[in-house]
C-alpha cells in the first residue's frame, strides 16, 4: 500500500512538471498550485471564529457556546479554512475520489500559512485498516507529510491505532458522533511521547474524532495536544 502510494505521488509530481498548470476548479491556467488566481482568492478562510475551537462565528471570540458548555480536551486549535465552496470541491475530490493533485493543492495551500506553535511531533489521525483498504491512503496522513516538511517538526504515524471500524461521523449529529468515536483510538507507541503534540485531520466538524484523539494522548501523559485540520465545517444547523 505504502509502494502504491509512493508511485501515485511520484506520477503527480511527474504530470505537474510535464504538463502546463491548469486551475482543478474551472480549468483555466493555473499556478504552480494548479489554481487561478481568481479560485484562489474565493477559497474561504477562516479569520473570524471561536480562538478555542476555530469554529467560524460572526464575530471572534475566546470561547464559542459549545466550549462554554462542553470545554474541549485539546489544548488549541488550528483550522486555516472553512468548509465551504469551492474549498469543499477539493477536499471531496481528494477524499472520496481519489484526485491527489488536489490533496496535493491543499496540503500547499495549508503548508503556506503558519500554525500559531510549532509541537515536538505531528501525529495524523489514523484510518480503520478497512477504510485504508477502500481509500488507497489516509488523506490526513497525506496532508501531514507537507505540513511536517514545511515545519519541519516530526512526523509520526505509528502513535496511535484506530482500533474499530466507526460509522461514518457525516450521518451523525453531536452526540452521536461523541459515541461513535469513544475508545475507537488507542496508543500504538510505546516509547515516550513528548510534552507538545498536534493532531492532524482534513476537516474538523464537532470536533468528536480529534478530541478522542487529545483524550487519549492526554491519558498517555503528553501535556500539550493542539489539533489542526485544513478547514472547520459549520455545525449541524448552522449556516
Amino acid at each position: 500500500m505504502e509502494a502504491l502510494n509512493h508511485l501515485r505521488r511520484v506520477g503527480a509530481h511527474l504530470s505537474l512538471r510535464l504538463l502546463p498548470p491548469r486551475c482543478l476548479l474551472c480549468g483555466a491556467p493555473g499556478d504552480r498550485l494548479d489554481l487561478c488566481a481568481a479560485c484562489r482568492e474565493d477559497l474561504p478562510v477562516n479569520t473570524v471564529c471561536c480562538a478555542r475551537c476555530a469554529l467560524p462565528l460572526e464575530h471572534p471570540a475566546a470561547q464559542c457556546g459549545a466550549c462554554l458548555r462542553r470545554k474541549p480536551r485539546w489544548d488549541a486549535a488550528w483550522v486555516p479554512f472553512r468548509y465551504a465552496w469551492p474549498l469543499d470541491r477539493l477536499e471531496a475530490r481528494y477524499k472520496f475520489s481519489g484526485q491527489l493533485a488536489a490533496g496535493r493543492t491543499l496540503a500547499e495551500l495549508w503548508a503556506q500559512r503558519t500554525p500559531p506553535a510549532k509541537p515536538q511531533w505531528i501525529v495524523p489521525v489514523p484510518l480503520h485498516r478497512r477504510r485504508l483498504r477502500e481509500r488507497g491512503y489516509n488523506q490526513a496522513l497525506e496532508l501531514a507529510r507537507v505540513l511536517a516538511r514545511r515545519q519541519r517538526v516530526r512526523l509520526r504515524h505509528d502513535v496511535l491505532r484506530r482500533v474499530r471500524a466507526t460509522q461514518a461521523q457525516t450521518e451523525l449529529d453531536a452526540t452521536a458522533r461523541r459515541r461513535n468515536v469513544r475508545d475507537a483510538f488507542e496508543l500504538r507507541l510505546t516509547a515516550k511521547l513528548p510534552a507538545h503534540i498536534a493532531v492532524v485531520d482534513d476537516v474538523m466538524t464537532t470536533g468528536a474524532t480529534l478530541s478522542e484523539c487529545a483524550r487519549v494522548l492526554k491519558r498517555a501523559g503528553v501535556q500539550r495536544v493542539d489539533v489542526w485540520a485544513l478547514a472547520r465545517a459549520p455545525l449541524p444547523g448552522q449556516r
